[in-house]
């Protein structure tokens, strides 16, 4: 029988109490394993008896392993492939931003060196999105909280992590239970990040995003749209058949009238299907009564998995201009960054007979600046 990760707080908690443990040393446990992730149990001072008992024939440290870790040649990316305790592969990639080297309007920057961590919630992934190479791969499994924790572990060791995108491998809201304790394990200590930090980025999946504000409220919610119109949604993301686009917005407008936050739109510039004048005008409208930041994605081509073709860059600034000029829509385009080391947020893949990512794609443009501004 294979342990459960000590990062499993639910799992962890109920095994404690039910042998008398007090829960309080969950924490200290925590920050040990952090420190010293190749630890005993016996090397944790202070603990009863019968927790170093639970501990021993249930949990493990770390269930998972970091396989691999690529830099990019800008130094400002790293991805890591990293092994799962049944086998399987999720990738996670780490983005560095130094906020000096802009200016925002028109003064320098505050701030310095920051890090995000784009972070997988499954392993493949069920949505079937035409233009994602994650999808290609299928459903395989879900990962625990623990093993969505420990993602977070790994990449601390490489830098410091300020921010979290669930933008990786799977769609989170499939996810969900895990999800929200992986979240709510983060925002407690030694990790202590606040939810304003954390984003979740889904395809839509309406009765879940009905739930998030209550179960975390304060996190932010990023949206991939990518089409302005439900035909055109559902020739390239199949999983909109589900979630018609007018439940979502539907949705969206109750989530953001119980939240009161801006929701992220993640819209993919796919040439000569969703990125015309008309697409832009479609899109604007929709949007205009809503809170939104729209970011702007450039389609990376994914060889031999994909048919689509890449905006060219006059189309991405000109479909720009309309949502910010016309609509008054607060408008961005994605930064590309990892391209050389496939560090792809959304678009990962593993190749179950090489355990290597195979495609390329951009990642998210600061996360931390489109959410304070």
């Amino acid at each position: 029988m294979m342990h459960r990760s000590v990062f499993d707080a639910g799992e962890l908690t109920s095994e404690f109490e039910n042998s008398g443990v007090n829960p309080r040393f969950i924490p200290l446990i925590w920050r040990h394993v952090i420190q010293n992730p190749n630890c005993e149990w016996t090397d944790i001072p202070s603990l009863p008896s019968a927790a170093y008992t639970v501990l021993r024939t249930k949990f493990k440290p770390l269930t998972s392993s970091v396989h691999s870790v690529i830099d990019s040649t800008d130094d400002v990316t790293t991805k890591l492939l990293i092994k799962l305790q049944n086998g399987a592969f999720v990738e996670a990639v780490i983005m560095r931003y130094d906020t000096r080297l802009g200016k925002y309007a028109g003064k320098p920057r505050p701030g310095g060196p920051r890090s995000t961590l784009c972070i997988s919630s499954q392993v493949g992934c069920k949505m079937g999105c035409k233009f994602c190479a994650t999808g290609s791969m299928g459903f395989k499994s879900n990962l625990s909280s623990g093993e969505i924790v420990e993602q977070l572990v790994h990449a601390s060791r490489l830098s410091l992590i300020r921010n979290v995108v669930f933008m990786g491998m799977g769609e989170p809201l499939n996810n969900y239970t895990a999800l929200v304790e992986a979240v709510r394990i983060m925002s407690r200590s030694p990790f202590q990040l606040s939810l304003k930090r954390i984003t979740v980025s889904t395809v839509g999946i309406v009765h879940a995003i009905n739930k998030l504000h209550n179960d975390l409220p304060g996190l932010n919610l990023a949206v991939s749209l990518h089409a302005p119109v439900q035909e055109i949604r559902c020739q390239i993301m199949p999983a909109a058949r589900a979630f018609p686009l007018e439940k979502l917005m539907s949705a969206l407008r109750v989530y953001q009238s119980s939240s009161k936050q801006r929701i992220f739109i993640e819209y993919i510039m796919l040439d000569g299907v969703n990125d015309e004048d008309q697409h832009a005008h479609q899109l604007g409208k929709l949007l205009e009564t809503y809170e939104v930041v729209v970011n702007l994605i450039p389609f990376n081509p994914i060889g031999s998995l994909s048919k689509f073709r890449t905006s060219g860059y006059e189309k991405v600034l000109t479909f720009q201009k309309i949502l910010r000029g016309i609509y008054n829509i607060r408008t961005t385009v994605r930064k590309q960054m990892g391209q050389d080391i496939s560090g792809a947020c959304g678009q990962l893949v593993v190749d179950a007979s090489d355990k290597r990512s195979t495609v390329s794609a951009g990642v998210l443009t600061d996360i931390e600046d489109i959410i304070h501004r």
